[in-house]
């Protein structure tokens, strides 16, 4: 595995988030008690931009951008969830448990088309330049936060224009792994045909060949002079053609591929369906099926050495306002219910303090703590710092 692929998952889920929870904080209804100082349309568009403006500046913090650049393995399926999880509870925005679920599986799920339907691997690059594009066009107004979305830009450049086709390759081997076992139906995804009813993606055999590659069709043969001497014609089942040019790597450029850009800045509508409801459904992801037993035991002891802070509730109806991703409040509670238990996740929140005392005591502590023997498996083995750091920003 790859051990450059994080911060390209991290970026490309975090902008399909953004893309989600704008759309939907577009079309969805404040309640009129919210607004008691100005008009209501007023109100949702300066809400929207601080939800967006707080997320944005969590998710390109400085300090938390250094640890996610560190080479490093993935984080398990489920330590990457819970890192959304916090990340999409930053502003005074909340959702619920089953909102949240369907957020997490619209924002894999499109990630996961991107990958398959990549001309050729370092065009991942480019789907995750067009997530900064449009990251960069919600904080144009604001200069602060814009800034620290272009100093990422830059290190994102620096750190992958120069590998060569076979790390991007390692890269994209690295994402499709991570993906393999998720199979959620999307709604755009089924009308537009790209999508099967078990949940697979349908690949056509049509379009652009990879930039640099010539279109099927023409078989040459050479001497041992490397003098070509035949040619042969063949008929191809694709309808194919040649690509233009080659998307630009630079802050500023012209990508060329669409690959990564806003779906929902059209109206369409922000649903899921389920690829069946049985709890022991193959199509379902399968996470930790052995779970270690100190696991939890280990959390619940550093979340009381870290501070022992309480936490609030995140559906307080009070710390701000909840968005709901169905269509009505219905519907999100049958989701709830009916949800297999393997793609709901928990998650035990940890406040990081300042306490020296504290984190020394930790830190003896922690030595003393085996290393599990699956760590992919346990979502306190991997991404506990950046966790802990988030909770501090």
């Amino acid at each position: 595995m790859s051990t450059r692929t994080l911060p390209l998952l991290f970026i490309n889920l975090g902008g399909e988030m953004l893309y989600i929870l704008d759309q939907r904080l577009r079309a969805q209804n404040i309640p009129t008690d919210k607004a008691k100082k100005a008009i209501v349309t007023d109100w949702i568009e300066e809400d929207r931009r601080r939800v967006m403006n707080d997320i944005i500046t969590t998710m390109f913090n400085k300090k938390f951008l250094e640890e996610l650049f560190k080479p490093q393995e993935l984080y398990s399926k489920k330590a990457l969830r819970t890192v959304f999880d916090r990340l999409a509870h930053a502003s005074i925005m909340r959702l619920n448990q089953a909102s949240m679920d369907k957020l997490y599986d619209l924002m894999t799920m499109a990630f996961k088309y991107q990958v398959l339907l990549c001309p050729r691997p370092k065009d991942l690059l480019l789907v995750t330049f067009n997530h900064m594009d449009a990251i960069k066009d919600f904080v144009r107004d604001t200069s602060t936060i814009l800034s620290q979305v272009d100093e990422t830009f830059k290190q994102l450049i620096e750190m992958y224009t120069p590998l060569c086709g076979g790390e991007f390759q390692l890269i994209r081997q690295t994402l499709l792994i991570f993906f393999q076992d998720m199979h959620i139906r999307v709604s755009i995804f089924l009308k537009d045909k790209v999508q099967n009813s078990n949940g697979r993606f349908a690949l056509l055999t049509s379009g652009p060949v990879p930039y640099g590659t010539h279109t099927p069709g023409l078989v040459r043969m050479f001497s041992c002079n490397g003098e070509e001497v035949k040619r042969i014609q063949f008929r191809d089942d694709g309808n194919y053609s040649a690509a233009l040019r080659e998307g630009s790597f630079d802050l500023f450029g012209d990508r060329v591929i669409k690959l990564g850009t806003n779906m929902y800045s059209v109206s369409r509508p922000v649903e899921t369906h389920m690829s069946g409801t049985s709890k022991n459904s193959s199509q379902h992801t399968k996470v930790n099926t052995v779970p270690n037993p100190l696991a939890k035991e280990e959390l619940n002891l550093l979340a009381k050495l870290m501070g022992g802070m309480e936490v609030q509730n995140p559906s307080n109806s009070d710390s701000g306002f909840r968005v709901n991703l169905f269509s009505t409040d219905e519907e999100e509670e049958d989701a709830l219910t009916s949800r297999p238990e393997e793609l709901s996740y928990e998650v035990i929140n940890i406040q990081a303090t300042k306490d020296k005392k504290a984190n020394a005591t930790l830190t003896k502590i922690m030595g003393e703590f085996s290393e599990p023997e699956e760590p992919a498996s346990c979502s306190c083995s991997k991404g506990d710092d950046l966790l802990a750091m988030m909770d501090g920003l």
